[in-house]
């Protein structure tokens, strides 16, 4: 049996934590991927008490209003192209708006009511958005729109505030206010700078959204740092069964490639799980894994659908044992440290036709 349970308690606890980082901001609840592989509509529920949520795309939007969502949903890409426009405005969705080909949408297009924007300003990461100096004039362009609602949002996105160095951060911060003075001082607009690691590096960021991703699902935004540093609950739990037991003599070459030779006699369990389910094929031995809640490692190389770990220690361990790949107990932090890797990564990775069980 392999299962992935969703706390979804614990994403409660989560957003209180981000409303305790960023009292009085609004909310938008970052969703994309699949809620970050756990599930858009079960983590939507849970979460429904955002102000908005953050979708990667027009189907997430669109699954979201279907079951019933009436919150802020931002399409973060935007919109592509002119057909799509009118689905903006008939779901009453709020765009990212981020080139100046959008621009030139809603100014010549037709649709049957104005749509909500939220006008990219590009900082440094150079990723999407109009640079500084380009605002005033997509500002300009699109407050004259009949097919815009204000207020607009001003946003920007951060690429290091999960870094120890703040100075790319600050640079950003002062960029996007310099972005702000360019615009009519009458200007009425919200704003919204702040992701996860933002959100608890820079609590004195005034803004009227923030965005929390990752440390709504109960992983750290820090490299360094645990989430428990700031008493956030993992979400997601991955475990598998033992599905065999096997004792090996020393110098036994272990898995594809016999990479792990036993310097010892050895008692191995075989897990039935692999990176066909999503568990990273470059987990490396020593990645740890949790038997009974002790903890061990892995050892030798990831199979599809299998995973060698060393029960030497623990000749008690019987089959059908539960072993946890990470999540309660096992912070996902440490399998993507292993793995040189992220946490958003494995997240994602996880294939969700597996068992789900949802945990109230």
């Amino acid at each position: 049996m392999r299962t992935i349970t969703i706390n979804t308690m614990a994403l409660q606890h989560n957003l209180a934590r981000v409303r305790h980082y960023a009292p009085g901001r609004k909310v938008l609840a970052m969703l994309k991927a699949d809620a970050y592989g756990h599930g858009l509509l079960t983590v939507a529920q849970a979460l429904k008490e955002a102000e908005g949520f953050g979708v990667a795309d027009l189907s997430e939007a669109l699954q979201l209003r279907a079951a019933g969502f009436k919150h802020v949903i931002v399409v973060m890409r935007g919109f592509y192209d002119a057909r799509e426009l009118p689905v903006f405005a008939e779901y009453d969705l709020s765009a990212v708006v981020h080139t100046e080909a959008q621009i030139v949408l809603l100014q010549h297009t037709p649709i049957a009511k104005p749509i909500s924007v939220w006008l990219k300003v590009d900082t440094g990461m150079h990723r999407l958005g109009f640079a500084v100096d380009k605002i005033a004039s997509a500002f300009a362009r699109l407050t004259a729109c009949a097919s815009l609602q204000q207020p607009l949002c001003l946003m920007t996105h951060f690429a290091d505030a999960n870094e120890s160095n703040p100075l790319t951060t600050a640079r950003q911060w002062m960029q996007f206010e310099q972005s702000v003075r360019t615009l009519p001082k009458e200007a009425v607009i919200e704003q919204s700078l702040a992701n996860s690691a933002g959100i608890i590096s820079y609590p004195e960021i005034d803004a009227d959204w923030v965005r929390p991703g990752i440390m709504l699902y109960g992983a750290s935004p820090f490299n360094d740092y645990p989430a428990s540093d700031y008493d956030l609950q993992a979400v997601m739990t991955l475990k598998a069964r033992l599905v065999s037991i096997q004792e090996v003599p020393c110098g036994a070459a272990i898995g594809y490639g016999g990479t792990f030779i036993c310097p010892k006699a050895m008692r191995l369990g075989i897990i039935a799980y692999g990176y066909g389910d999503g568990y990273p094929c470059l987990a490396p031995t020593g990645t740890p894994v949790l038997v009974n809640g002790q903890l061990t490692r892995i050892i030798g190389r990831i199979s599809m659908d299998l995973i060698h770990i060393d029960l030497s220690d623990f000749p008690e361990v019987a089959l059908d044992a539960e072993v946890t790949l990470w999540g309660e107990g096992l912070p996902i932090e440490r399998i993507a440290a292993a793995v040189g890797t992220l946490s958003y990564e494995l997240f994602c990775h996880v294939q969700r036709h597996r068992l789900i069980k949802k945990s109230e």
